[in-house]
């Protein structure tokens, strides 16, 4: 139940700031960006490159900075980030989260609280989606992250920066 909540509550909040997300797609989901094991991470302190993607092994609750994306070039649009994760040993959840700078505005998030990854999971794909149904709202930076409310090994691979464009 207190998921739901969360969730709601950050769906309120982008709606609130960069629209609702009704808007229907006009295209396919497009790629902006991918991320190979050959990438450097943000953060490299307990992030090794591992399985064809990354290991992030974290003591303690946190966030983990993965990648970050300048001035994607898209607007009026539905954000995705996409990826593989396993885990080992994770208390409480781990799920992915991404930030999305706008100019003039300030910094929002999409949370994958509806979709977490706990104890120990094999491989599966997760997804969160980050809506700018705004026409003429230009994110200038986006945030691709994993965050942990405690210790434990989360392996990433498969990392995609996708966005579909919307009708209208």
């Amino acid at each position: 139940m207190r998921t739901a909540r969360l969730t709601a509550w950050t769906i309120a909040l982008l709606v609130g700031v960069v629209g609702c997300g009704a808007s229907k797609p006009a295209a396919a989901p497009q790629r902006i960006r991918s991320f190979a094991a050959t990438d450097t991470p943000v953060t490299t302190t307990g992030v090794t490159a591992a399985d064809g993607g990354w290991r992030i092994e974290r003591s303690a609750p946190g966030t983990v900075p993965l990648f970050e994306v300048e001035n994607p070039g898209i607007e009026y649009t539905t954000l995705s980030y996409r990826a593989h994760l396993r885990s080992e040993g994770v208390q409480g959840k781990a799920y992915l989260e991404m930030w999305v700078r706008v100019p003039g505005r300030g910094e929002f998030f999409s949370r994958g609280l509806a979709q977490p990854i706990e104890g120990t999971q094999g491989w599966a794909s997760y997804e969160i989606p980050f809506f700018l149904n705004e026409k003429g709202v230009r994110p200038d930076l986006v945030k691709l992250n994993v965050a942990f409310e405690g210790a434990g090994t989360v392996w990433i691979k498969d990392v995609e920066l996708l966005h579909t464009p919307l009708a209208g």
